[in-house]
Order: structure tokens, then sequence, then C-alpha cells
């Protein structure tokens, strides 16, 4: 019986190794006229890998996170940045996506832009997590929608549907740098990423601004 057990365990582990698509090789960084990189192929992982082994598959175009807690990171790193994806998720379910965040596994060191809109966790889409706490959710379950942001600096700044949602200022700095990743929270959640695309910004933060305000006049000068 013991040696059953263990050869179903070995079988699940086994599993759940298969459901994670090809990690395939990172994608060459060849910015659009705007300077939008995209980060997936469409076909597989394109070198995003996931310490804790998760159930993470292209299909279509399209990344589906689901299953155990799981955690995909890119496999390059961002100062400032710009980081958008069209999302969607089925009621009750809890994602994020995560910037300047250090590579590891459990819960990432980093900035979260949270993606919930009916899970129970009361900080809901937009969120900057534990940051910049939003009560509810301007977006909906089963259909797809915008999260873009904006880092520059201390600043951090997300945008649903083309609306700011939060603007933040970290006077620790806490995350300066590091991957972008994208979370499945737990077996009850399911997550869909599509259009996924980075835009790297200049380190001077004056020139840095300079490019985001053609793109989001609304945007003041000094947010302190």
């Amino acid at each position: 019986m013991k040696k059953i057990i263990c050869s179903l365990l070995l079988l699940g582990s086994v599993l759940a190794a298969l459901a994670q698509s090809e990690p395939g090789k990172p994608l060459p960084e060849k910015p659009g006229k705007k300077g939008w990189i995209p980060l997936f192929d469409g076909k597989t992982l394109s070198g995003w890998t996931a310490p804790n082994p998760g159930q993470w598959e292209i299909k279509d175009g399209v990344l589906i996170g689901q299953g155990n807690v799981s955690h995909l990171f890119s496999p390059n790193t961002y100062t400032n940045l710009e980081f958008k994806a069209e999302v969607r998720t089925r009621t009750n379910s809890n994602s994020g996506m995560y910037f300047r965040a250090a590579l590891g596994p459990g819960w990432p060191k980093g900035y979260e832009a949270q993606v919930n809109n009916t899970y129970k966790d009361p900080q809901k889409t937009g969120s900057l997590y534990n940051f910049h706490k939003l009560a509810e959710s301007p977006a909906r379950d089963n259909e797809w929608w915008t999260q873009h942001i904006i880092a520059v600096g201390n600043r951090i700044i997300i945008k649903v549907n083309g609306t700011i949602v939060t603007d933040f200022v970290d006077d620790k700095n806490t995350f300066p740098s590091g991957h972008l990743a994208f979370q499945q929270h737990d077996p009850g959640s399911y997550v869909e990423y599509r259009n996924v695309v980075v835009r790297r910004l200049p380190s001077d933060e004056q020139a840095a601004w300079k490019i985001i305000r053609r793109d989001t006049p609304e945007l003041t000068k000094n947010k302190h």
C-alpha cells in the first residue's frame, strides 16, 4: 500500500509538471513604434518560469493560470516601466500582476496590482496590494478588461480600462527593480491573460514622464 501511495504521489507530480506549457525561449526585446514589447509568443511560456510549479499554459494565444498557488516570473527585470495586459477571471478568482518582484518560491516580494473582482479578499482589482486599497472592483468577471501599470521612481499608477484607479507615491521606494510575475492564488481561482506587453522607460525620471504624458495627459506633474 505504501508503494502504491508513493507511486500515485509521483504520478501526480508528473501530471502537474506536464500541465505547465513548454518554457520556450525568451522573446527578443524588439519594441514596436510606441516602444511596447510583447512578452509571449502565443504558443509557449517564452522563458517565463514558476519556482512553485503550477498549471500554467498557453492556449490560443491566452495565458491560463489555475490549480495550486504559483507565481510565473518574467525572464528579464525592469525598473521604470509600463506593464499592460488584458485579463479575464471567473467568479471568486484571485490573481495579480506583480512588478519589480524578486524571483523565488513562495509569495513574491514586490509590488502587486491586484486582480480580484469577486474573491473574498477586500482588496479589489486595481489596488496596489497593501499600499493603496480599493473596496470595489472597477472590472467584472467573465469579460475581458485591461490593467495598465505605470511605475517611475517611487510613483505607481494603475489604470483599469483606461481609467486611473490608483496613483500612489511610495516614499520608501520599497521595490526599486525586479521581475514581472503573474499570480495563481488558489485551487479555486482561474485567470486568463492575453496581449501581455511591457514598455521600458528611461532611468531619467523626467524623460520617462515625458513619454508617459503623451499617452496619459490627465496626469499631474507631481504627486505627494
